[in-house]
């Protein structure tokens, strides 16, 4: 694992029992990825459209409304809302581990009311709450990544996250191709009842996993935290390198408690606003790209555009994101968090508007395959750089002492997004009374998204490549422009410009090896 980025010279201990640690944690990004393509093919599904349908479309066959539909789809990105903003209080008082733990619970309540649905409104109270489990998930699993990563590599490890959503929707279209064409229940109750295994192993494994060192340092437990920093590092609790890291966390934290207990208000103080906004915008965008039109509603647009069997289309796309991400979980590293992103927003952007041109102009086989083949191209630009980089740089922006409440907004407005545009697009695309019948108009507005993008990296998204969390902390007070931030070189001092004040809110509590005697890797 690395992909080739090497460990900088001087850099004591073993990168593998973390780089293990946080792409395994990544794996609850299958329950995201899973629950989007799964829903994406179950509504075009004969069967489903015949038991849950209270209606007929056009031709007299029996078929879910738009409204039906969007509330299907939307209703789990309105749960993940909630989690998400939930997830500051289940981290910060659960843990980053035992939060994760609670929250595949959540999930699986919600997925045992999805297999057991058999009309529309016990569906959308199993989504909702499945939708709860994923939105807590979702700002976890960032969390406890960024928090136990080394630094040289952290940004490969939580752009893992991106890619076992990618699994996740891959699988799901696997599943969906294999059942649709049944005639029962089974073909919908198969694809959503595997989503149990995917928690049972995110929960299984979160129980031998460590808390994070921060988390343990935030809750005074010193020795707890170089136990957990010595199992990531390969290295003994009482290892200099071990205190050193130890002791640069803590004496931050220290400076910041010192200013008060963490509340939302200091989330919105002058010092924190542009992080806050640069987080939410980052994850809003994300959404606005129109990624999630094509995994939500994909399957339906094909279907709808004339191009012959659909599902394997769809499964097409999804093998198209897998492969995607994994430039872009290399990249991250190699060109950067601010240059792979604007690399990103330029090709989608053009992708979207080629796919609209073509769609209102042409109407022959011939254009169908261009439709699908800049589909996939943008689909390519998007996975190798907004999928997983906006996770990544959420995850790191974000002191401490305010990190997980900050987190969960900025993921919360992700999954506000996702639930406006789940609900709306029904409604845009869609022929019908009341409806917008844009069709494959839709990609203009998606292309005008991605041309904001470009403007909003360029303006808001410090490089954080190659430096810790607190490094980071110290170059948003020093650096005033994001486009000036590629040349940042941290102080080499504890908290920043504010080192001294941090080592004397550190006083005698200062790591050292007298407090890790007794314990071993």
């Amino acid at each position: 694992m690395g992909f080739g980025i090497k460990k900088p010279v001087g850099e004591e201990g073993k990168a593998l029992p973390a780089i293990v640690i946080g792409v395994f944690v990544a794996f609850g990004g299958i329950l995201f990825g899973y629950d989007t393509g799964s829903i994406s093919g179950v509504l075009a599904m004969d069967y489903f459209q015949k038991e849950f349908s209270t209606g007929v479309n056009s031709h007299g066959v029996p078929a879910l409304t738009s409204s039906q539909t969007s509330l299907v789809v939307s209703i789990l990105s309105a749960g993940t809302f909630f989690g998400a903003l939930t997830a500051s209080p289940f981290g910060d008082i659960l843990g980053r581990r035992m939060g994760l733990i609670v929250s595949t619970a959540i999930f699986s309540v919600g997925v045992a009311f999805q297999v057991a649905s058999t009309s529309i409104p016990l569906m959308v109270v199993g989504r909702l709450i499945a939708g709860f489990g994923v939105g807590l998930v979702s700002a976890l699993v960032p969390m406890y990544q960024s928090e136990s990563a080394p630094k040289w590599i952290r940004g490969t490890i939580v752009g893992c996250y991106q890619l076992a959503i990618t699994i996740g929707l891959l699988l799901a279209s696997c599943a969906n191709q294999g059942t649709h064409k049944r005639n029962d229940a089974g073909s919908y109750r198969i694809p959503l009842a595997i989503q149990f295994a995917w928690a049972i192993i995110l929960a299984v494994g979160m129980f031998i996993l460590p808390e994070t060192p921060r988390f343990l340092i935030r809750k005074d437990d010193f020795e707890g935290a170089a136990k957990s920093m010595s199992r990531l590092r390969s290295l003994p609790p009482d290892h200099p390198a071990i205190i050193s890291e130890l002791n640069e966390i803590k004496a931050t934290h220290e400076y910041e408690m010192s200013l008060g207990e963490s509340t939302y208000a200091d989330c919105f103080a002058p010092n924190m606003i542009k992080r806050l906004l640069t987080g939410c915008g980052l994850q809003a965008l994300q959404q606005l790209t129109g990624v999630n039109f094509i995994f939500y509603y994909g399957t339906q647009f094909f279907k709808n555009s004339g191009i012959g069997n659909p599902f394997l289309i769809g499964l097409t796309t999804n093998l198209v994101n897998v492969v995607s991400t994994l430039p872009g979980i290399y990249m991250v590293e190699k060109m950067g968090r601010r240059n792979l992103l604007l690399f990103g927003a330029v090709g989608m952007c053009v992708c979207q508007f080629i796919v609209a041109i073509v769609g209102v102009t042409v109407f022959t086989d011939t254009a169908n395959k261009v439709l699908v083949a800049f589909v996939c191209i943008y689909i390519f630009f998007f996975a190798a750089s907004w999928g997983p980089v906006a996770w990544v740089v959420t995850g790191e922006i974000y002191p401490l002492k305010v990190r997980a409440k900050c987190l969960s907004m900025s993921t919360a407005v992700n999954w506000l997004l996702n639930f406006a545009i789940g609900y709306a697009t029904p409604y845009m695309v869609d022929e019908g009374p009341g409806n917008a019948n844009l069709g494959a108009k839709v990609f203009f507005v998606w292309g005008g998204c991605c041309f904001i993008c470009i403007a909003f990296v360029w303006a808001m998204i410090y490089e954080t490549k190659g430096l810790s969390l607190e490094d980071v902390d110290q170059m948003y007070e020093k650096v005033s422009n994001a486009w000036e931030s590629r040349g940042f070189v941290p102080e080499a001092n504890f908290g920043g410009h504010h080192h001294k004040d941090a080592e004397a809110s550190a006083g005698e509590k200062s790591i050292d090896a007298s407090h890790t005697e007794g314990y071993t890797a």
